[in-house]
């Protein structure tokens, strides 16, 4: 019998792929104050609450103005609104992304156009970009995906050299930076998701829009509020996106802490390069790959498992009770609802292979190095499984 299978604990307590719960009791008293405060005001949609998060939102991202609303999804959609796209204009993004990444272009009448990405950080290839760009194209937007800013430089070039605006869906990446600059001022507008998972989570759904531009600063006001430019005054068709005061308070506790939870999470990163690799397991995966020009947040922690091995490695960690997951597992040409688009399974060779090898490990800030070293001793009991099986296998055929 394998070493690994003697020295793991199935006993031990499970570890979640995230835990908000631990968070929240350290935060506790703080989240329910501010919370109570608005209650006591009753002023629950937009105002003074909302202002002020949105002030400190764009001091944090360094941008002139952050606009708030009610998802991430709605701040990807309200950006394009925003920046005059719509019926017969083109967007490029990414097939290897959340579902809302395309689905917000498809939504404003526009037409999501897929370039592939690159194989090491999963984000959107520049020469991809570049090849599907057509008299068409509008905009680019580039998902800053897991936390580490998409190679932006390139994407910048194409943008001033077809007249293309950039649309950030850093959803997963508030707090990252791309050459010492923050994710949500790397293009025209950058739209955020405070979901209750993202490293900087609501009690519930939200999002911002981050623009240094006035005039689209104000188009954004208007378009969440049913194009409204005061006193019932409509001058555009808009929508009902706006961010409740409830989720801005708790926000903006939260936001004062969230730095200390991105060192956490990259901490935890770095001791999974050291547990990984204790444990004999660096040639069995590829861990994330870190840009040389980004600061990485790790929204996510995923891992490229080799040898086709991953699905059998996510039923080993969930058997042991060890959280994981897989984002994504297909990708979005490949959904059913974008048939309409024509691609083919096989256009997109290293999405397609990103959504078979890869896997999401815990990385939340409270994690802690006991139960890193239990997903560590869980992924090495899982292979030590696998490679048994196999010599059984092996013994049986011969």
């Amino acid at each position: 019998m394998s070493p690994h299978i003697l020295s793991f604990n199935q006993g031990s307590e499970p570890v979640p792929l995230i835990d908000l719960v631990e968070q929240h009791q350290l935060i506790r008293d703080d989240v329910m104050a501010a919370v109570e405060q608005v209650f006591d005001t009753q002023h629950f949609v937009l105002g003074e609450v909302v202002d002020q998060f949105e002030q400190e939102v764009a001091t944090y991202c360094d941008s002139r103005y952050a606009i708030g609303c009610a998802s991430g999804t709605d701040a990807l959609m309200l950006a394009m609104r925003g920046l005059g796209v719509g019926p017969g204009d083109e967007v490029i993004t990414t097939p290897y992304s959340f579902f809302a990444t395309a689905s917000s272009i498809a939504r404003v009448g526009a037409r999501p156009v897929f370039a592939d990405i690159d194989p090491v950080t999963f984000n959107l290839c520049p020469q991809a970009v570049e090849a599907a760009i057509t008299p068409r194209t509008r905009a680019i937007m580039p998902v800053h995906l897991y936390g580490q800013c998409a190679d932006m430089e390139p994407l910048w070039r194409l943008a001033v050299r077809h007249g293309l605006a950039i649309v950030e869906d850093a959803c997963q990446a508030i707090g990252a930076t791309y050459r010492g600059r923050k994710a949500g001022v790397l293009g025209q507008v950058g739209c955020f998701s405070f979901f209750p998972t993202k490293n900087l989570g609501g009690a519930g759904d939200g999002g911002v829009m981050t623009t240094d531009d006035k005039d689209v600063a104000q188009k954004l006001r208007r378009l969440r509020v049913h194009g409204d430019a005061g006193g019932y005054q409509h001058i555009e068709l808009g929508m009902n996106s706006r961010l409740d005061a409830l989720q801005a308070a708790v926000l903006s506790v939260k936001l004062k802490h969230l730095d200390n939870w991105s060192t956490a999470r990259q901490e935890n990163a770095i001791r999974y390069t050291l547990l990984l690799g204790e444990q004999g397991l660096m040639s069995r995966m590829d861990l994330p790959a870190i840009d040389s020009d980004c600061g990485h947040v790790f929204n996510q922690y995923c891992v490229r498992v080799h040898d086709g091995l991953r699905d059998q490695v996510l039923a080993g960690l969930r058997a042991r009770q060890v959280g994981c997951s897989i984002y994504y597992p297909k990708p979005l040409h490949m959904q059913e609802c974008f048939a309409y688009l024509g691609y083919r399974e096989g256009q997109f060779p290293e999405s397609e292979r990103a959504a078979k090898e890869s896997l999401a490990l815990p990385i939340y800030p409270e994690l802690g190095i006991m139960r890193q070293q239990r997903v560590a001793e869980a992924l090495a009991d899982v292979y030590a499984e696998i490679d048994a099986s196999r010599t059984q296998s092996v013994r049986r055929a011969a």
